[in-house]
């Protein structure tokens, strides 16, 4: 697709062949990604690339959640280009192949006033929480509740939790995270209530998804996973909700920044059994 303007602004869509550009723009924004995370999100959906006289100055993301919810992220302005109405350009064309669906994304400070015009609504705020790992203790787990690594018998289990903590259908996430991830698994007297997975993303590691049915298993699952790469650089994005952030401060991740989670029609419903405590991705949700 190829759509062009008075100011000589082209959109088309983004191939793996973009992936470098892509980088160097979000290099540009200071932001973590590596080429490694750019391919993976462009594998489980699609995008679109702005270009100037032949030179990628945008980019915008989508990812679809079965029939009714959808994603954006990834949306990145040149510095160059800015002020010419481009973010919202960007945004429009690709909500336009969404119609139909509930929209998401989490924007940054500056982004807020360009979605809150398109109809967006705010739900609520994602902290973001990174640095060293130091040596964790121990997270004391009730009678009957362990965290063991997964195993092959437990992916349906896992899509279904992860589908119920979001209310959205997120089999095809989960499956791409754990192509280069590892995950380790909550259990009650035998029972998969939650999990969590780890992988290499940006400047070190990112623990997310994190799906639990409190805090307390939530903690278990991310103390496990910091236990592991103690001396190494994580982070996770957790929604404000959970109340996490305290706790990740006293155990040696300090909160960064923030987004706020916004929705362009009916958000979805999570369900009552499990919540997601940490984002597979600021994109991603």
């Amino acid at each position: 697709m190829k759509v062009q303007d008075a100011t000589q602004i082209v959109l088309r869509d983004m191939t793996t062949d973009d992936i470098h550009d892509v980088a160097d723009l979000c290099f540009e924004q200071q932001w973590p990604h590596r080429e490694e995370d750019l391919e993976k999100l462009l594998a489980i959906g699609s995008g679109l690339v702005a270009e100037v006289d032949g030179k990628p100055c945008g980019t915008i993301m989508a990812w679809r959640f079965g029939e009714s919810f959808a994603m954006i992220g990834v949306i990145i302005v040149a510095r160059a280009q800015q002020g010419r109405g481009l973010g919202r350009e960007l945004a429009s064309a690709m909500l336009k192949r969404l119609d139909g669906v509930t929209v998401i994304l989490n924007a940054t400070d500056e982004g807020l006033p360009l979605y809150s015009k398109l109809g967006f609504v705010a739900m609520g705020k994602v902290h973001q929480h990174q640095g060293i790992a130091p040596v964790q203790p121990l997270v004391q787990l009730r009678p009957g509740e362990r965290v063991r690594p997964m195993g092959v018998a437990d992916a349906q289990v896992l899509d279904a939790l992860y589908s119920s903590a979001t209310g959205m259908d997120r089999k095809a996430v989960l499956d791409a995270l754990l192509a280069d991830g590892s995950a380790v698994v909550l259990c009650r007297e035998h029972e998969q209530t939650g999990f969590a997975v780890m992988r290499r993303f940006g400047r070190g590691w990112l623990i997310g998804p994190v799906i639990a049915p409190d805090a307390t298993g939530a903690k278990a699952l991310i103390a496990h996973w910091l236990g592991t790469q103690t001396g190494s650089f994580c982070r996770i994005d957790v929604p404000e909700v959970t109340g996490l952030g305290p706790w990740l401060e006293e155990v040696g991740l300090p909160e960064v920044g923030h987004v706020t989670r916004m929705a362009l029609g009916p958000a979805p419903v999570p369900g009552d059994n499990v919540a997601i405590f940490g984002l597979a991705a600021q994109a991603l949700g």
